[in-house]
């Protein structure tokens, strides 16, 4: 039998990973997905389930709606993706990693069937995911889409409830170049008699959802039509919120551990998915403040507004299309500041025309390539940046930019650190390893070592760090 390393090895190598190498790693169908499905006793129809997709706040709806369950007494799986640190964080149930021997084991008595199947990355993570939560007899599972909706691995289940947090232009070479299009894909969750809630209402797409639901026969609610959000109190890392439901005051002070003010949108969602769920789930409004307030504890949520160092502010935040940019760059403008540094690298299939007017001018950027085949490489990032007359430096990694930018901050500057995933992955590895060195020598006191400050090279500058 392979090691948990050697099977990691095996699935990153022999099936194809969107994350990796993108758009040849997606499968138009639910064919593999069925086949895998089936071959394992279709476990997903043993489940009850909770069905997350939209274009961006679907990991953050997932985690607050898990969070909440759990609190609420429920046995609850959450499939996530993609992962930031270890494959694991796809599948947890009450907040723990799925265990590395049910991985190995899996893989390894199931690798006749993806060589007969050819599943991609995704197909048998689903698959993985689905047998899992069905094997520990789980009470719910909240399942996020991958990309899409309507031919979405996950989309072989019939859910309690089916959530689309919004639309926005995303992965439009696999889903369409319109919003319309997109929302018709996304729309393809609503299921037959299943209730459903919309995020965010949008005159482009409302018709569509409207459609869809109504030939389904689906309750559909907008859940910012319903629920109206008041920000009390602004904190670096949680927030305090009043919450209005139908003019009424739902409750008058809650406290949210997290602290990006796009979250108040998937909040409205959550809390809408909750009191449709009430009617086949017991749910109190205890429930809901202890989940809420302890979101990342409960689930091992990360990496959304993820402040990780004070003096510099350092955040970390996963935002990587124009619309979950825009709100981003919103609330990091407020910050009063004497400089902005940013840490910004991206993948191939990003429209970059799309974000640089949401991008502020007197910052700084550090620009680098996350450590995968469809990074976009620095120096077209640089090119694209100083064409915009952007202060801008390319540096050799990810690692090299964030370290760079820290080592050229003042105590009251703020180091913002995104534009993918994997940035914000290989920042999260990199503390990791630094925290683990410092615990392994405990009787010597920590030191920083300060990387000496080199002034920020000018526009015409083509010296990559």
């Amino acid at each position: 039998m392979l090691s948990y390393k050697q099977t990691l090895n095996y699935l990153y190598t022999q099936l194809p990973m969107f994350t990796r190498v993108g758009e040849a790693a997606y499968k138009p169908n639910l064919n593999n997905t069925l086949k895998l499905l089936e071959a394992l006793n279709n476990p997903h129809h043993k489940l009850r389930c909770i069905h997350v997709a939209g274009t961006n706040g679907k990991g953050s709806t997932s985690n607050m709606l898990a969070a909440v369950l759990q609190r609420a007494g429920y046995k609850t799986g959450l499939y996530t993706s993609p992962h930031l640190l270890d494959f694991r964080e796809r599948i947890r149930l009450n907040g723990k990693m799925i265990s590395k021997h049910y991985v190995v084991q899996f893989v390894d008595q199931h690798r006749a069937l993806f060589l007969e199947i050819k599943p991609s990355f995704f197909e048998m993570t689903v698959a993985l995911c689905f047998k899992y939560f069905e094997d520990r007899k789980i009470d719910i599972a909240i399942i996020e889409t991958g990309l899409g909706g309507r031919l979405d691995s996950t989309n072989v289940i019939t859910p309690l409830l089916s959530v689309i947090t919004n639309i926005g232009l995303d992965h439009t070479n696999l889903l369409g170049g319109t919003v319309q299009k997109i929302a018709a894909e996304k729309a393809g969750i609503i299921k037959q008699m299943v209730p459903s809630v919309m995020g965010e209402t949008d005159v482009l797409t409302k018709r569509i959802f409207i459609a869809k639901a109504k030939e389904m026969k689906s309750e559909l609610v907008f859940a910012d039509q319903r629920i109206k959000i008041e920000t009390r109190r602004r904190k670096v890392d949680s927030m305090d919120i009043k919450v209005m439901d139908a003019g009424k005051t739902w409750f008058d002070k809650i406290t949210i551990s997290l602290a990006g003010t796009y979250q108040l949108k998937n909040i409205a969602t959550v809390l809408q998915s909750i009191k449709l769920l009430r009617s086949s789930l017991v749910i109190t409004d205890k429930d809901i403040v202890k989940g809420l307030g302890h979101i990342q504890q409960i689930t091992g949520f990360a990496g959304r507004w993820q402040v990780v160092q004070q003096h510099p502010l350092v955040i970390l935040d996963t935002g990587h299309n124009a619309h979950g940019l825009t709100q981003s760059m919103e609330q990091l403008k407020e910050y009063r500041t004497k400089k902005i540094r940013i840490v910004l690298g991206v993948v191939q299939d990003k429209k970059l025309d799309d974000i640089f007017s949401l991008l502020p001018q007197n910052a700084d950027y550090y620009l680098c390539s996350p450590n995968l085949p469809r990074a976009l490489p620095v120096n077209e990032l640089l090119i694209s940046f100083r064409s915009h007359n952007l202060n801008s430096i390319a540096c050799l990694s990810v690692v090299k930019a964030y370290l760079k930018a820290l080592s050229e901050s003042q105590r009251e500057d703020v180091i913002y650190v995104g534009g993918s995933t994997f940035v914000v992955a290989e920042v999260l590895e990199y503390l990791k390893k630094r925290e683990n060195m410092r615990e392994s020598k405990p009787t010597k006191p920590s030191t920083i070592t300060r990387i000496p400050t080199k002034k920020i090279a000018t526009q015409k500058s083509k010296k990559i760090e």
